[in-house]
């Protein structure tokens, strides 16, 4: 029997081959472990339960017999006859008679069948892995295969692939690329022996140090020594077309006999064991209990055999197809950027041919040592002396909040001189496709911002330490989930995270974002994205959230009563979300003081009442909705300083809007007003009003009592004069009002001392009306 760890070891042994054995090689190994089954199970049966049982055929018994019994002096049994056949034979006798009916009326395919397939299925199965195994073919495979493991091992293929391509390198998808050498997760690049193919582990680091190059320098030594010694003899492909031959012959004589044996599997058989004088019966029925699952199994191996077969003849139609005896890397140069990589002759070539067949990725990053590297060398000094420091600290800016900014876009890498510019406190990183922070981003001292847009940056360990003490605020703009940072999750002391890209999958129903547990400092949140609900792994962060906003794309957002678990929000922003009425959850977030639900489909705002418990509330925004009117209920927003509702169908401003005394800024432009009413007097601490395009005929005497106001915009309504009361504006600043049907202007405007230059929008004929000195002012 073979144990448990024999097994194991065959299978790794077997593995270690893989990446030469296509997918016929593969498949024929399956077939041949179905055709082992078979024959193990039929020769299971044979020793175990293999028999024939016989019956006597109906005959009169030999009457001699019993008389010689009575000559004997024993008389037969006085006892009652009893009813049926008899047969006058014991259970030994029917022994017997099965024995030798077995040898005698059994044909030979019954009784050594299973036998011969099992040696038909260990011939093929030795002739299918014989060309790794033959002394002068062993040793060139094993060979190959270590190098093999070494490319892939060597930091300096990822480096080189990527510093030729804009790219990840051939056949890696940019997401798998990414998460396989994300961080410091990434486990060490096992050896060739370890891996399971494709599954290949890329190595953490993509720039090289000294003892790197120089063994990469060593792998390029030893290719040259072994491609010299392969492309001496083709001796390899003469034993695998050998042994591609040797099993369709094989194929053919086996299935040759096998089909010769359909039928002459007979579950009946006569026997005449020539025994009448010890038996009293000369002919014998007997039945052989194993022809039927015999016949089974041949059908079952026939089957298994013809495919095996067809998978034979495949693989040498590809052997004499084309030459593999020549490899050319043309066809691989305009995706790795090597094109002057001689033909490969012979052995060597017939080896990456087999290769290509398990996966092309492997000739491809074999290819990098095969080729000169000087250029590769050239691109990334290039690239360090194009962006010296000098260069770099000419393209730091000061952003809106006067922090020192850099941005890089579409780079191959990220130049090493960035780490020299200690000053820097926002970097933007934009369309690089090798974007990698070693572990010199430690220099970074004021680092606090990061912008990372439709790029994979990678993180060193260091790097990642570095990170997670100074990341302040994150942004991340992303085409698809897969290009998330998996790094990102760690920055504990990360404040701001700004998500903008797709965070569901197809289907929209599931969101694929990973918990923020690890985001212990995270305050804010903002999500611009396509959700159909908020993501289970804003919960985990819920219950610290201070600012969380959701620009969903118009797509809907469901299941907003888990807001209520976000008890400590202050700022609270859902647009773009098709939300229908004002979710009832905001009702009993105590802390808020700024809500945007702007850009939705808001058609009744009676909700409103349901605020009146939100004591810190002061900006509500209901921009770009379907509001019809204002409830009287919106006066129990006593601490309201800014609404914001433009952009709706409002016909009229209800009065107890007016209430609401503590307002500093009102906005209701583009909505079907016609009257302002003259309770807005009551709005004493009233800065900016908007009522631009609306349908109001005049502006009330009693606007102008709000004093405090600085910005009046009325333009595009149905004004044809402004009332001289426009003076008692002192700190007026800004006045709109273009798109009406004025003619002339109040010379009381010149009250209005804070209006200068550029302050006043009107068309120039009104303008005009003016006196020069005024005229003047205002041009």
């Amino acid at each position: 029997m073979i144990t448990v760890s024999e097994a194991a070891s065959l299978s790794e042994s077997q593995t270690h081959f893989k990446a030469l054995k296509p997918w016929w090689d593969v498949l024929m190994d399956y077939l041949l472990v179905l055709m082992l089954m078979a024959s193990f199970f039929s020769a299971t049966l044979l020793v175990t339960t293999d028999k024939v049982v016989c019956m006597p055929k109906t005959e009169e018994p030999d009457r001699s017999l019993s008389s010689g019994f009575i000559e004997a002096g024993i008389k037969p049994s006085s006892a009652p006859r009893a009813i049926g056949h008899s047969t006058n034979l014991d259970y030994q006798q029917y022994m017997y008679v099965s024995v030798v009916c077995y040898h005698k009326v059994v044909p030979w395919q019954s009784k050594y069948f299973p036998y011969m397939i099992l040696i038909n299925t260990l011939v093929l199965l030795v002739s299918s892995n014989f060309w790794f195994k033959y002394p002068k073919t062993s040793s060139k495979v094993e060979h190959f295969l270590s190098i093999l493991a070494k490319c892939f091992e060597s930091p300096w293929t990822t480096k080189a692939l990527e510093e030729t391509t804009d790219q990840p390198p051939p056949g890696i998808n940019r997401a798998k690329f990414s998460s396989t050498r994300s961080a410091d997760y990434s486990p060490r690049t096992p050896l060739l022996s370890e891996v399971r193919f494709p599954a290949i582990q890329l190595p953490v680091s993509t720039i090289l140090d000294k003892k790197e190059e120089e063994q990469a320098k060593a792998l390029f030594e030893k290719i040259r020594h072994f491609r010299s010694h392969a492309e001496n003899s083709d001796v390899v492909y003469r034993v695998y077309v050998g042994q591609t031959v040797f099993k369709v012959i094989i194929d053919a004589l086996v299935l040759g006999y096998a089909l010769s044996l359909m039928g002459s599997f007979s579950f009946q058989h006569t026997c005449k064991p020539g025994i009448r004088n010890f038996m009293g019966y000369s002919i014998f029925t007997c039945t052989h209990n194993l022809a039927f699952i015999l016949e089974k199994i041949l059908l079952t191996y026939i089957l298994l055999l013809c495919l095996y077969a067809f998978l034979s003849l495949y693989a040498l139609f590809w052997l004499f197809r084309s030459s593999l005896k020549t490899y050319t890397f043309q066809k691989h140069s305009d995706e790795t950027g090597f094109g002057d990589i001689p033909d490969i002759k012979n052995d060597f070539a017939f080896m990456l041919h087999m290769v290509d067949r398990y996966d092309s990725l492997y000739s491809r990053r074999f290819s990098v040592f095969l080729s000169a590297v000087s250029e590769e060398r050239l691109r990334e000094l290039a690239l360090n002396s194009e962006w010296s420091t000098d260069k770099l600290k000419d393209t730091i800016t000061r952003d809106a909040k006067g922090h020192f900014e850099l941005q890089l876009s579409m780079l191959p890498a990220i130049p090493k001189s960035v780490y020299e510019l200690n000053e820097v406190e926002v970097l933007k990183l934009e369309l690089i496709s090798s974007a990698r922070f070693l572990g010199a981003v430690s220099q970074l001292k004021s680092l606090s911002e990061l912008h990372i847009s439709h790029c994979s940056l990678k993180l060193d360990p260091d790097a990642l330490r570095v990170l997670q003490q100074r990341v302040k605020i994150l942004y991340v703009r992303f085409t698809d989930l897969e290009e998330l940072p998996s790094w990102m999750y760690c920055l504990k002391n990360l404040q701001e995270l700004y998500l903008s890209g797709n965070l569901s999958c197809s289907s929209n129903k599931t969101i694929r974002l990973q918990s923020l547990h690890g985001l212990g400092s995270l305050r804010s949140l903002s999500l611009t994205s396509n959700l159909s609900h908020i993501p289970s792994a804003v919960m985990d962060v819920a219950g610290q959230l201070s600012k969380l906003s959701i620009q969903n794309g118009d797509t809907e957002l469901d299941s907003l009563g888990q807001l209520r678990k976000m008890n400590r929000l202050v700022t609270l922003n859902l647009s773009h979300c098709k939300i229908s009425k004002i979710p009832s959850a905001i009702s009993g977030l105590t802390s808020l003081q700024y809500i945007d639900l702007s850009s939705n489909l808001i058609r009744n705002v009676a909700e409103l009442d349901t605020l009146q418990r939100l004591r810190s509330l002061t900006i509500l925004r209901l921009c770009h909705n379907a509001i019809c009117r204002l409830p009287p209920s919106i006066a129990f927003l006593l601490n309201l300083e800014e609404l914001s509702i433009s952009h709706n169908k409002l016909d009229n401003l209800p009065v107890p809007l007016f209430n609401l005394v503590r307002l500093r800024y009102l906005d209701v432009s583009y909505n079907l007003i016609r009257v302002i009413p003259p309770e807005v007097g009551h709005l004493t601490r009233l800065e900016t009003l908007a009522v631009t395009a609306n349908q109001i005929s005049s502006l009330p005497h009693e606007l102008f009592r709000c004093s405090r106001l600085r910005s009046l915009h009325a333009g595009s309504n149905k004004l044809s004069s402004i009332p001289s009361q426009i003076g008692q504006l002192p700190l007026l600043s800004s006045l709109e009002l273009t798109g009406n049907n004025l003619t002339t202007l109040p010379e009381e405007i010149s009250n209005c001392s804070q209006m200068k230059k550029g302050g006043l929008d009107v068309e120039e004929h009104v303008l005009a009306s003016l006196p020069g000195e005024l005229r003047a002012k205002y041009m």
